[in-house]
């Protein structure tokens, strides 16, 4: 289980649900988004997740072979741009509504379901008397 990390303890929902915080805030996300670069190499926000964490690498298990083939199209060609010293052109860039977090829903069932073995792996049983 993590405590901190893109998966960790988040701000975004009461952020969200406070509008003028939202309005204010929403440019700022979007600069930051646009600043870390890997939209324009082509790779998603949840291919930056570190593979080897025990949690993340049972959830890309879970990945259908579409994602999982996309998945490797997209390192491939983020390696590529990297080796190269370049971007993708402009019209191959991850556009932020493309940007949805496809490995996120995967990794929280994991992390659920380790939770709910440790509950259960922790049971006390008694004998009754």
């Amino acid at each position: 289980m993590t405590v901190l990390g893109p998966l960790g303890p988040s701000l975004a929902p009461a952020i969200r649900k406070n509008r003028t915080l939202y309005q204010w805030l929403r440019p700022v996300a979007d600069w930051y988004a646009n600043a870390a670069g890997h939209r324009k190499v082509g790779l998603k926000y949840d291919d930056l997740l570190v593979e080897e964490r025990p949690d993340v690498e049972r959830a890309l298990e879970r990945l259908t072979p579409r994602q999982q083939y996309d998945r490797a199209f997209r390192f491939k060609r983020a390696s590529q741009c990297s080796v190269l010293h370049d971007v993708l052109p402009k019209d191959q860039w991850i556009k932020p509504e493309e940007d949805v977090r496809y490995l996120k829903p995967h990794v929280q069932a994991v992390e659920q379901e380790d939770l709910e073995r440790s509950a259960w792996d922790n049971l006390a049983v008694e004998r009754r008397k």
